[in-house]
C-alpha cells in the first residue's frame, strides 16, 4: 500500500500534547507502512501565524523524534488555491454571497425561532448579476461559499468504521472571506490533492467536516483519501488543550527535563489498549500500534503517569544511551550512571545526584551520633574496597555498639550523602573510596 500522510499545524503558536497526538499517529502510520510524512504549515492566517512558531513546531518535531520527508508552507501557494476557485466559480460549485455578520446572526435567529435548523437559505443563489451590481456599488464585497450537494456523504474511517454525514443538514461552507483570503477547508483539500495526500489522519473533531471536504475533492476531481479520526487527548480535568488557554506545550516538556519518548508515549498510547509502558523508540510503538486499537472514548492525560514513564525509562536507560548527555553536564563514568540513575526523575536531576560522589557534600551529624559516627571512621575498612565492604563495616560496628536498622544505617548514610534518600550504600562506598568517607565522617 502506498501511503502519503499529512500533518497540518497552524504555526499560531508552541504546539501541545493534544497536537503531537496527530502528528506522532501519522509518523506511526508512515513508518509502519514504509510511507512519506508531509509537514504542512496552515499559515494562511496571515495575522497570527509567525515564522517563529512554525521554526518552533519544525524543532518540537525534531526533538520528538519526527523528521518530515516534505515541509510546505501554505503561505507559498496561493496560485494553487487561486486556480481551484476559479474551477469552482466556473462549475457553479462556489457562489458570492452579500450578508453582512449581522444580517446572517439575524437569520440564524429568525431560523430557530421558527424551529428551524440555523443553515443558510442560499439566498444568494436568487441574486441577479444587477443585485450584485448594487451590492457591490453600496461597497459590500461578497464572501463566497461552496453550494453543497446535500446528500449522504459515505466514508469507511480506518478508526471509526463506516460513517455518515448528510450535508443537507448543513449550510454552505464559506470557503473566502469577503477580504479574499482563503479559510481552512479548500487549500486543505487542495493540498491533499496536488500532494497526493493517501490517508488523512487526525482528531474526532473534525468528522462533521468531512462530508464537505469529500464533496471539494470530488467537485475538483481529485481522489479521496482515506480518513482516520482518533479520539482526543485531554488534560487531567478533562479539558481540550489548547493554545489560547495557554495549554502546556510541547518545548515546556523539554525545558522541564523530560524525555522525548516518554512525551511520545504518553501523547499516543493514552486512550489506547496499549499500556503506557517504555518503549525503545518510535518505530518500536509504530510496530505495535495498530489504529484498532484506539479507543472511541475520551483520552484523558494523567500528569502522574507521565512522571512515571519518564522515570521507569530513565531507571532502565543504559550508559551508552546516556553517555553523550552526561558528558555535556561534564559528567562521565559507567559506574556513576548505573547507580544513580534509580533516583532520577529527569535526566538534569544527575547533575545533584553526581555531586554524592564528586563531592561536595554537606554532611548531617546529630549530637547523639556523634560518638557512633567517630567508632565508624575508625573502623573503616582499609582499601581495596568492594560490594562486601559495606556489609564488613556495618557488622563490625553492630557487633561493636549493638545498634541496628535504621539506628545503625541512617547516621551513615546521612554523614556520606546529606540525604535520608539516595543509592545503595554498598555500591556508593566503593565510588566514594576510602578517603574522600574519611572526610565526611566526623
Amino acid at each position: 500500500m502506498s501511503v502519503t500522510v499529512r500533518w497540518a499545524p497552524s504555526p499560531t503558536g508552541r504546539i501541545h500534547l493534544g497536537n503531537a497526538r496527530p502528528a506522532l499517529l501519522n509518523w506511526f502510520f508512515a513508518r509502519r507502512h514504509g510511507g512519506r510524512y508531509v509537514l504542512r504549515m496552515d499559515d494562511t492566517d496571515l495575522a497570527r501565524s509567525t515564522r517563529e512558531f512554525a521554526d518552533g513546531i519544525e524543532a518540537d518535531l525534531k526533538w520528538l523524534g519526527v523528521e518530515p520527508d516534505l515541509l510546505v508552507r501554505q503561505s507559498e501557494r496561493t496560485a494553487l488555491y487561486d486556480a481551484a476557485r476559479d474551477r469552482l466559480i466556473a462549475a457553479g460549485r462556489l457562489y458570492p454571497c452579500y450578508e453582512t455578520e449581522d444580517e446572517l446572526d439575524r437569520k440564524r435567529a429568525r431560523a430557530r425561532l421558527l424551529g428551524k435548523p440555523p443553515i443558510y437559505d442560499r439566498a444568494a443563489l436568487a441574486l441577479t448579476e444587477e443585485d450584485r451590481a448594487r451590492l457591490e456599488a453600496e461597497g459590500r464585497t461578497p464572501h463566497w461559499r461552496f453550494r453543497l450537494d446535500g446528500r449522504p456523504v459515505h466514508f469507511d474511517d480506518l478508526i471509526k468504521g463506516a460513517q455518515t454525514v448528510n450535508t443537507a443538514s448543513m449550510s454552505d461552507p464559506v470557503l473566502i472571506r469577503a477580504d479574499g483570503s482563503y479559510l481552512y477547508t479548500l487549500p486543505s483539500v487542495v493540498d491533499d490533492i496536488d500532494l497526493g495526500i493517501t490517508h488523512v489522519i487526525r482528531g474526532e473533531d473534525h468528522v462533521s467536516n468531512t462530508g464537505t471536504q469529500i464533496e471539494i475533492f470530488e467537485a475538483l476531481g481529485g481522489a479521496v483519501p482515506v480518513f482516520g479520526h482518533h479520539n482526543l487527548l485531554t488534560d487531567a480535568q478533562g479539558q481540550g488543550f489548547s493554545k489560547r488557554l495557554g495549554s502546556q506545550s510541547i518545548a515546556d516538556f523539554r525545558a522541564e527535563g523530560y524525555e522525548p519518548l516518554a512525551i511520545a508515549i504518553v501523547a499516543t498510547l493514552t486512550g489506547t489498549s496499549l499500556s503506557v509502558e517504555p518503549y525503545e523508540s518510535l518505530d518500536a510503538i509504530a510496530e505495535k500500534l495498530d489504529f484498532s486499537m484506539i479507543s472511541h472514548g475520551s483520552a484523558r492525560f494523567d500528569p502522574a503517569e507521565l512522571d512515571t514513564l519518564n522515570a521507569r525509562m530513565l531507571h532502565a536507560m543504559p550508559y551508552a544511551a546516556a553517555a553523550s548527555r552526561l558528558s555535556a553536564l561534564g559528567l562521565e563514568g559507567e559506574a556513576m550512571w548505573l547507580l544513580l540513575r534509580e533516583n532520577l526523575a529527569k535526566f538534569p536531576d544527575i547533575a545533584e545526584w553526581s555531586k554524592l560522589v564528586t563531592g561536595p557534600v554537606e554532611p548531617v551529624v546529630a549530637d547523639e551520633d556523634r560518638d557512633f559516627l567517630a567508632l565508624a571512621k575508625a573502623l573503616l575498612p582499609p582499601e581495596p574496597w568492594d560490594e562486601t565492604t559495606w556489609s564488613h563495616w556495618t557488622d563490625a560496628l553492630k557487633a561493636s555498639t549493638g545498634r541496628k536498622g535504621k539506628a545503625l544505617f541512617l547516621p551513615l548514610r546521612l554523614a556520606l550523602t546529606g540525604r535520608h534518600d539516595g543509592p545503595e550504600l554498598k555500591s556508593l562506598l566503593v565510588l566514594l573510596g576510602r578517603k574522600a568517607c574519611l572526610d565526611r565522617l566526623p
